[in-house]
């Protein structure tokens, strides 16, 4: 009987053991910060411009997107408007930009390339701040 005991005991551990597995995977989809790969880098290439905070969409289609590599996102916010700064760190971190569409006050948006992708960079005037979303299509 003690050894039935004991091969209950490890059977609940193992089973135990898979489950915090399959949680620990499964909690970054539901994290806050689920679309950043590096935190404290952007695109994870150069660091976080001072100033700079990173948030994520909060779109449940988004969120499944990227969940699935259908598409990479990052997005910060800064305080008033700045939309070069997360450009800058792109530029430094070896993205050379192919086109843009120069800043007018509301928006303003590029498309890069390097590291064998290509980017869409979006910085939007948000309520007096600015949105800066960074966007690739994924790895299928």
């Amino acid at each position: 009987m003690k050894r039935w005991l004991w091969a209950l005991l490890a059977a609940l551990l193992a089973v135990t053991a898979l489950l915090g597995v399959l949680w620990s995977r499964e909690a970054r989809w539901s994290r806050a910060d689920y679309c950043l790969e590096t935190p404290g880098q952007v695109w994870g290439v150069a660091p976080v411009p001072a100033g700079a905070t990173a948030t994520c969409p909060a779109s449940q289609t988004v969120r499944g997107e990227v969940r699935r590599g259908a598409t990479r996102v990052e997005q910060y916010e800064l305080s008033g408007w700045q939309p070069a700064p997360l450009l800058d760190a792109l530029t430094a971190g070896g993205y050379a930009v192919l086109s843009r569409i120069p800043d007018d006050g509301i928006q303003e948006a590029a498309v890069l390339n390097g590291q064998g992708e290509q980017l869409t960079y979006v910085a939007d005037r948000l309520d007096g701040n600015t949105l800066v979303t960074i966007t690739a299509r994924g790895e299928h």
